[in-house]
């Protein structure tokens, strides 16, 4: 039998129409999972550069973790989550009139721009709190503030035996509860909020201050009260305020506030001691002939991490000790003290001095060390906290992949340290923080984390396909599959009625 060409050519086009409608039903098949995919994917993008930016400009008011510091609300809250995506744009936008909420919108005076604060919604409605306290250190931003002290009892029977004592005393407990936490210890003030225990402040009236309280003070991290102490509460702060003088020093004392460690921080902190400490404290901080030890119950029991901070940040006058803070960041000393601080539960109770040591200039990485901590690239100092506290300072921190720790101070400290650390070239300081940003990626997981994850995330056992398409999807299916036996019939039809 004989075929034409036209046969031929009306077989072929037959074919190439099955395989259109058999590739848009694979495409029907396939797109659902893609879409999820690129959803998840752009997810995780959007937590982890939210992250950062929490960690950059939200912490300092909001907490480590969302838990909110003294008036200001916690952001890691059911409720928030819940909430419509409209009401926190909205409210991260433009601010909160009346409170310490200023607005983050570009539009606004803000430095957010629109996607940005679409990010922020979604770190409060599905991020993981705990992946945020990570970038937070990782990145050296840790708010190192006190959150609460403890008063010591003997020092309330003497602040109650005062004439009005027992409202002054009430007065010591919320400011030890609530109000330490920015204005400091013993009122003295910090970086946050100015003193307390200020002659001019207590010259003030009852109802100015009793107004300060209830209504905050605008362009200024204090918060509205009026919601939060009732008014017996309110009238002993003012009681406190203007009777300071009346309290005994160091009634408040500053709490023991441990820094906060990663696994990331702490390789950091090993690396740095290891390059910069152990030639002169020993390898396991055993200590030398030429430093006491550090690896020492005795030691880490009674020296306090804003100590040991101090310590390495200004040395120890008329020793061997030199200061570090001109050479370390601020987040590279915190890491540092949190690896000391990581010899505690087997500190040993006496220490077997090792052999050797001497200065730190003269240790085996020096070679390239001096020269780099002399010319190194000036490390900038964190750009931590609200733009309010920014003034006079040219602070900025870089946002590394996976939450790296940057060469950059601490959060508000503007710390331009020089270089790289002595005794740690400037390549061996580069490949450090490059290892730690590479670790923290890994470490991070990019999980949507709590709060359910969002909507369209991929769910651990996949329904059938059949259970997975919704009425348009159903729709195009039957449609291409009644087209594509449309385009048979007609094909079998025509080719019956071709001339043999």
């Amino acid at each position: 039998m004989k075929i034409s060409s036209r046969a031929v050519e009306f077989s072929i086009g037959i074919f190439a129409t099955l395989m259109i409608a058999t590739g848009i039903l694979l495409y029907v098949f396939q797109e659902p999972g893609r879409i999820a995919a690129a959803q998840e994917a752009q997810m995780r993008t959007d937590l982890d550069e939210a992250m950062t930016l929490y960690a950059e400009n939200c912490a300092v008011c909001h907490g480590i973790q969302g838990e909110g510091i003294g008036a200001t609300p916690a952001l890691n809250s059911e409720a928030l989550a819940q909430s419509d995506y409209t009401s926190l744009e909205k409210i991260i936008a433009r601010g909160l009139y009346g409170t310490a909420m200023p607005a983050w919108s570009k539009e606004d005076g803000g430095p957010l721009s629109d996607y940005q604060i679409s990010q922020m919604v979604t770190l409060i409605q599905y991020g993981d709190w705990q992946q945020v306290q990570d970038r937070i250190v990782n990145l050296g931003l840790a708010p190192r503030i006190p959150f609460a002290a403890e008063i010591d009892p003997q020092t309330l029977e003497d602040v109650a035996a005062l004439p009005g004592g027992d409202i002054l005393s009430q007065g010591l407990q919320l400011y030890a509860a609530e109000c330490v936490a920015c204005h400091g210890a013993d009122g003295s003030g910090t970086a946050l909020a100015p003193a307390i225990n200020d002659p001019v402040l207590r010259e003030k009236s009852a109802d100015e201050l009793e107004r300060i309280l209830r209504n905050g003070v605008a362009g200024t991290l204090m918060a509205s009260w009026d919601n939060v102490l009732t008014d017996d509460e309110i009238i002993a702060l003012i009681e406190l305020v203007q009777r300071w003088d009346e309290v005994p020093a160091g009634a408040i004392p500053a709490p023991e506030q441990p820094v906060p460690v990663t696994a990331e921080s702490l390789a950091l902190g090993s690396e740095l001691y290891t390059a910069n400490c152990s030639r002169c404290h020993g390898p396991e901080g055993q200590g030398t002939p030429r430093a006491p030890a550090l690896n020492v119950k005795s030691f880490l029991s009674e020296t306090v991490d804003a100590a040991i901070q101090q310590i390495v940040a200004l040395g120890v006058p008329g020793s061997a000790m030199p200061a570090w803070g001109d050479r370390l960041s601020e987040a590279e000393i915190m890491a540092l003290v949190g690896f000391i601080r990581s010899w505690e539960p087997n500190a040993p109770e006496v220490a077997t001095p090792a052999r050797g040591g001497g200065p730190w200039w003269q240790s085996s990485s020096s070679a390239g060390g001096q020269s780099s901590a002399a010319q190194g690239a000036g490390r900038g100092g964190g750009q931590g906290g609200p733009p309010w506290l920014r003034s006079g300072s040219n602070n900025q921190a870089p946002s590394l992949p996976g939450g790296g720790i940057p060469s950059s101070g601490a959060s508000g400290q503007g710390n331009n340290a020089p270089g790289s650390a002595a005794g740690q070239t400037a390549a061996q300081g580069q490949a450090a923080h490059q290892a730690g940003g590479q670790a923290a990626q890994t470490a991070s997981g990019h999980q949507a984390g709590a709060g359910g994850g969002p909507p369209w995330a991929v769910a651990e056992q996949p329904l059938p396909w059949y259970q997975q398409l919704d009425w348009r999807q159903a729709a195009l299916v039957g449609s291409t599959a009644g087209l594509s036996l449309a385009l048979m019939a007609v094909g079998l039809v025509g080719l019956r009625r071709l001339p043999q």
